[in-house]
């Protein structure tokens, strides 16, 4: 099958595209769809008067095939092509180069300065990816990656292997991969499953809630598996205000994945679909919502079967590797690809055979395609057949196994929405309505000082009302000046209840302090700046004791500071990768799945502390003995505080917890230091043993100088 893509779009012929199409046509049934056939009451029309393949290739997607699952130049080369068309390439879960995201100036016979290790370049290509992804892992996501977003897509679940997060082999993370990664060369990278920061559809709608605060200009998906009972969650996830929903379906492959994990899992987009489009219908949803849906799509009938039962966009993973380079090879995981489309590997990647122009011509023929049997079913636009299921009738196929298939509930129809499918497509982005952010931005002091870098000091009260507060302000100067640019300050402090989500997204050069007390996610996805929370003057309680913040506080975060005057709830410092941050006690599962940056607890902790912490370092006080079978022991070492280097972190960061916060439990501790450093612990993943910090008899490199990891 490869080998007949390559040929029609490589050589750009018709011919080698209808061989390809026939080789399709005449595979085994191995898919539902392949039980169904189009039937119409319409007499024949010329295609002539069918919608022009240009409008409808801007229905079409790629896969979320992450870079380091695929090369630079596969990831580029799609996202270009996908450009050109006016389609959606989609970033996968593992950030992106800023380089990508302004149009090639510098184009000179198909060849730019700026990425040398393409071809078949033209002037005003952009290799950005309009759709950029927020998986659960939260890789290579910052605020200036969300601000420059056109969508954005959240992974709930992977449609070939649903309930497992994504999985990078050590050998696929080369310097490149782990700078965009913020993590080390070499270190396995594992996305944590989904039900970490989203417990229920209230966790998942608060974080299409950030997403909208940080860019209030992009759409937000939400990406789910093709599982019986997709439709109640399709609901509730158009009532949490996303504007798209994708639906995945089982037979996508992944180029990063165990066997086990992508065989025997997911079901058919068929049935995901149906039963979606059927449920938002039903539940008058289904006009707030474009429903986009992929898993194993090859062909313009593929596209056609989906729009008959209910779907808005298409997308497609395996084929545009495949019209890019691939040729299936199937040895994605062990970075040996011999194209260099699934490989880090230098001399592999030099090997690329792929250019922009060829996914570009796959897409114009499938569209042709769909042209060709929308005018044979005597339809002149795509809006005209989606949702329309009596446009569908069973094929009559002599197999034993589908003979008592019912195939009735996919051909069944329960209504149409009440707008066409493209005014569905080109309404508004949903808003999160009034925010206490909005009123920030209009104040002419915050305005000046983000326009002109200054200095702004504000005092404002806050309640628990006020979600995801500073994120849009983050937005607006990451927009603006990108991650480190922002030389101004914007310091604030609030005073009360904050709601969830306090302080997300943060950049340097905004310092955040809150008297009172907050919810769920403070920090979460901070790349820079500084937050403190401290309770309110003579609260009348200890505040070591008392739990001040919620649940997954810091989660995802690539930066940045946290001093806690008091407790944390479950979870905290999931997946930070380079914030630092001092607490006076936390729940179960603290410091999981991180890797990079620095963790202090100058109290008790809970249970499986850190679970999958492949980096970063956790200094953990234990007076009482406790500590060490609470730890999770797969990863991290145990270890005393013997390192000069280390004992300077610790002291340093507990030095600044003290002076931010007035904390008396961290005073104690200085106070008495030599009495209070022996009880303190330090969790030493693999990937930082030999660093100063944690490493006691630490070469001093020749001129003398001790060299610090970079915190």
């Amino acid at each position: 099958m490869s080998k007949l893509l390559h040929k029609a779009v490589r050589q750009k012929s018709e011919t080698a595209y209808l061989v390809y199409q026939q080789h399709l046509a005449n595979r085994p049934v191995n898919v539902l769809r392949d039980l169904i056939e189009f039937t119409s009451d319409r007499a024949p029309i010329p295609v002539g008067r069918v919608e022009p393949a240009l409008s409808i290739v801007k229905r079409f997607c790629t896969g979320g095939m992450s870079l380091g699952a695929i090369s630079r130049e596969t990831h580029e080369a799609i996202a270009i092509a996908m450009n050109r068309l006016g389609g959606k390439s989609n970033s996968g879960e593992g950030g992106e180069d800023p380089i990508r995201w302004s149009p090639l100036t510098d184009v000179v016979d198909g060849y730019s300065p700026t990425l040398p290790h393409l071809k078949g370049l033209q002037n005003g290509d952009t290799a950005t990816s309009a759709i950029k992804q927020v998986a659960s892992g939260r890789f290579g996501v910052t605020p200036t990656f969300l601000a420059n977003a056109d969508q954005l897509e959240i992974k709930i679940a992977q449609g070939a292997k649903p309930g497992e997060g994504g999985q990078l082999p050590g050998k696929k993370v080369s310097a490149y991969i782990a700078r965009l990664r913020n993590s080390k060369p070499g270190v396995p990278l594992i996305s944590p499953p989904p039900h970490h920061d989203i417990y229920s559809i209230e966790d998942l709608a608060q974080l299409i809630y950030d997403l909208h605060q940080v860019n209030p200009r992009a759409k937000v998906s939400v990406k789910l598996v093709a599982e019986a009972g997709i439709g109640t969650v399709a609901s509730g996830v158009a009532k949490g205000n996303a504007d798209i929903i994708q639906i995945s379906g089982h037979d996508g492959g992944t180029g990063a994945s165990p066997v086990s994990s992508i065989k025997h899992a997911g079901g058919p987009w068929e049935l995901g679909l149906t039963e979606s489009h059927q449920t938002l219908i039903s539940n008058g949803l289904r006009e707030r919502v474009i429903l986009r849906v992929d898993g194993g799509f090859k062909s313009g009938f593929d596209v056609l079967m989906a729009a008959a039962m209910g779907a808005d966009e298409y997308g497609f993973g395996s084929v545009a590797m495949i019209a890019t380079g691939c040729v299936m090879a199937r040895i994605c995981h062990t970075n040996n690809c011999p194209v260099g489309v699934a490989s880090q590997r230098e001399e592999l990647r030099a090997r690329f055979p792929g250019v922009p122009g060829d996914l570009v011509n796959y897409f114009l023929y499938v569209a042709e395609e769909v042209r060709g049997m929308l005018a044979q079913l005597g339809y002149e636009k795509l809006d005209d057949v989606i949702g329309h299921t009596e446009l569908l009738k069973p094929r009559d196929v002599s197999l034993m196994k589908t003979q008592h298939l019912d195939l009735s509930y996919i051909l069944s129809n329960v209504g149409l929405p009440k707008w066409s499918s493209t005014v569905i497509r080109n309404q508004e982005v949903h808003s999160n309505g009034p925010v206490l952010d909005d009123t920030l931005l209009s104040d002419p002091e915050v305005a000046n000082a983000i326009d002109n870098e200054t200095v702004v000091n504000k005092s404002v009260k806050i309640y628990n009302v006020d979600r995801a507060v500073c994120g849009r302000i983050a937005g607006t100067i990451a927009k603006k000046y990108g991650d480190t640019g922002f030389a101004g300050q914007v310091n604030l402090t609030f005073t009360g209840s904050a709601g969830q989500s306090f302080a997300c997204f943060l950049t340097p050069g905004m310092n955040i302090r809150l008297v009172g007390e907050a919810n769920d996610y403070v920090g979460k996805g901070m790349a820079g700046g500084e937050v403190v929370v401290t309770p309110e003057e003579n609260p009348g309680f200890a505040p070591e004791d008392a739990t001040i913040v919620g649940n997954t506080c810091l989660y995802g975060a690539t930066g940045g500071q946290l001093f806690v005057r008091g407790k944390a709830g479950e979870r905290f410092a999931v997946r930070n990768s380079l914030a630092e941050a001092v607490v006076e006690g936390a729940g179960d599962h603290s410091c999981e799945y991180m890797t990079g940056g620095c963790v202090v607890v100058l109290g008790k902790v809970g249970r499986n502390v850190a679970a999958g912490m492949t980096g970063g370092l956790a200094y953990i006080l234990d007076e009482d003995n406790t500590l060490i079978p609470k730890v999770n022991k797969e990863i991290v070492k145990i270890q005393r505080v013997v390192a000069p280097v280390g004992q300077m972190q610790l002291k340093n960061l507990i030095e600044a917890h003290v002076e931010k916060t007035g904390s008396s439990k961290g005073a104690e501790i200085l106070k008495e230091w030599d009495t209070y450093l022996p009880l303190f612990w330090q969790l030493v993943p693999p990937s930082e043993e030999d660093t100063p910090e944690a490493c006691a008899d630490y070469e001093e490199t020749t001129s003398g100088q001790i060299t610090l990891q970079s915190a």
